[in-house]
């Protein structure tokens, strides 16, 4: 008979690894999107809101080339250059999205609601707040500036630039895991609005946790969360769960104000012998 060693950890959460635009700052996710429909613009090619959302989470070059490859956009660009897009197409159009970016940043930085205090609250449980995003190094550190102004330093920041390849492969978190020392991965808790992000945790065997109405799923910022009919505002919240939960987040909720019973009951669950 043989029999199989199986470790198992039962401690408490250790790191929450948390997104920026859409998470922490930026009410939905709206500094890059606009910026992507600019960059196609400046090529002739007119893109829809949606179209700049669809692969949100992914590192901003890898974003422009799956933006050129949806149906309508190759066919646009076909008509208005006469040939198909190019990887060369790509660098140049990921060369004009950084400074179009950096300018307009700032603007978008300011934190959602409930960060300040549910940051503060995970570190009173000696947990780490690790990030990663899908932005360039120069952008993330103007974030980080920003977001140091009003209030927020998370202990370790990855960027996609900083690793191999951007989500949704895992590196970014498990570089959040090396900077910090912290391991296993069951320990850990990737958060983030975008389907890239909830892959990037279960690919890095972390817990993942979706944000469904301050993030790119639902694409509104407060004032405009505020403005909608209660019917109107449930019917995307809901498609937003549901999307997230589909990709295989273990907890979708609304904002990062409801965090903190997430915590409580992933540290319960590995009390119990659970894994992500």
């Amino acid at each position: 008979m043989e029999f199989t060693y199986q470790r198992t950890y039962r401690g408490p959460v250790k790191m929450v690894v948390l997104d920026w635009a859409g998470t922490t700052m930026d009410y939905g996710c709206y500094a890059p999107a606009v910026v992507f429909i600019e960059v196609y613009k400046r090529q002739g090619i007119e893109i829809s809101m949606a179209q700049a959302r669809a692969p949100m989470g992914l590192h901003k070059r890898d974003h422009i080339k799956a933006i050129s490859q949806m149906e309508e956009v190759a066919q646009a660009w076909e008509k208005q250059h006469g040939r198909p897009v190019t990887e060369a197409d790509i660098d140049a159009m990921f060369a004009a999205f950084q400074p179009l970016q950096m300018a307009v940043l700032a603007e978008y930085a300011d934190l959602i609601p409930g960060t300040l205090e549910a940051v503060a609250a995970l570190r009173e449980r000696g947990i780490i707040i690790g990030s990663t995003t899908g932005y360039f190094s120069a952008a993330m550190e103007l974030l980080k500036g920003e977001a140091t102004r009003r209030g927020y330093t998370p202990d370790s920041s990855v960027c996609a630039t900083e690793v191999p390849a951007g989500r949704p492969q895992p590196w970014m978190v498990l570089k959040n895991m090396f900077n910090t020392g912290v391991y296993p991965p069951e320990a850990v808790v990737k958060v983030g609005d975008t389907k890239p992000d909830i892959s990037e945790g279960l690919n890095a065997g972390t817990w993942a946790v979706g944000l469904a109405q301050t993030g790119n799923e639902v694409g509104l910022n407060g004032d405009e969360i505020a403005a909608l009919a209660p019917d109107i505002l449930e019917r995307k919240v809901a498609q937003a769960r549901d999307n997230l939960a589909k990709m295989g987040a273990h907890y979708v909720v609304d904002g990062i104000w409801e965090l903190l019973p997430i915590i409580d009951d992933i540290n319960l669950r590995l009390a119990r012998g659970e894994k992500p």
